[in-house]
């Protein structure tokens, strides 16, 4: 059973992880999913993109322990690139790795009740990515999320510029959409052209970002028909012919 709902709803395409079971958590089916659903929103002539959880109990509880991920794989940015807008609808829990999928996403709509938190230093490991927080809200406020692992309110993440809009729970999605719609109709060239400068120009990277980056493009050339086609041609001891893909 697929781990992500895709629907199109004009030219916005909402994606949710659909394992309410799970509190969301993202395991390894789900980042490849995540990957797989945004390669092809940014191929396509769809605009806007909103990922959210199902339910009202979690945007996801973070990396599935029963199944590990590759985490990076479904990061914004890190996994796949896109130069549209992306806009999390969060809700209750938004734990470790979901957080920092969120903190990547261009906006965030936060239900009162969303929950913040990045607990990895007490549980003894880390993908890194959490790194770019501090360029996102006020240096110490990250570093209190960080390192103390404390736990940030709905409220507090959006006084500290993390959320971008406060909404009654289970009116995150409504909203997210519209905004996605009011983009839907602005012009797409201003706004891939905006998002470019802000993240290429503007934003500082974390070592694990960057890493992430080069692992996604590295990872397009090993998996592409174009490497296969090369190890032919080289056990075949003919000129190989390439496509670009």
């Amino acid at each position: 059973m697929s781990q992500i709902l895709i629907e199109h709803i004009g030219k916005v395409t909402l994606f949710t992880i659909n394992r309410p079971q799970r509190k969301n958590a993202i395991c390894k089916e789900t980042a490849l999913e995540l990957q797989a659903g945004f390669k092809e929103f940014q191929a396509s002539d769809q605009l806007v993109a909103v990922i959210t959880g199902a339910g009202n109990d979690a945007f996801s509880a973070g990396a599935d322990v029963s199944n590990l991920p590759e985490l990076w794989r479904c990061i914004p940015g890190g996994g796949f690139f896109t130069d549209k807008p992306v806009i999390a609808a969060t809700a209750g829990w938004c734990v470790g790795g979901a957080m920092v999928l969120t903190m990547m996403c261009d906006l965030i709509v936060a239900a009162d009740n969303t929950k913040f938190s990045y607990p990895e230093a007490r549980l003894g490991f880390t993908g890194g990515m959490i790194s770019s927080l501090p360029s996102r809200i006020p240096h110490k406020v990250a570093m209190d999320i960080i390192m103390l692992g404390r736990t940030v309110e709905a409220k507090r993440a959006y006084d500290v510029g993390l959320v971008s809009e406060l909404v009654p729970v289970g009116q995150q999605v409504e909203v997210a959409l519209k905004q996605a719609q009011e983009l839907a109709e602005s012009s797409p060239l201003v706004l891939r052209t905006l998002k470019r400068f802000v993240n290429e120009q503007v934003m500082p990277k974390g070592p694990a970002e960057i890493m992430a980056e080069t692992m996604r493009q590295l990872r397009e050339v090993s998996e592409s028909d174009d490497f296969q086609e090369g190890m032919a041609a080289f056990r075949e001891k003919r000129k190989p012919v390439y496509r670009s893909r």
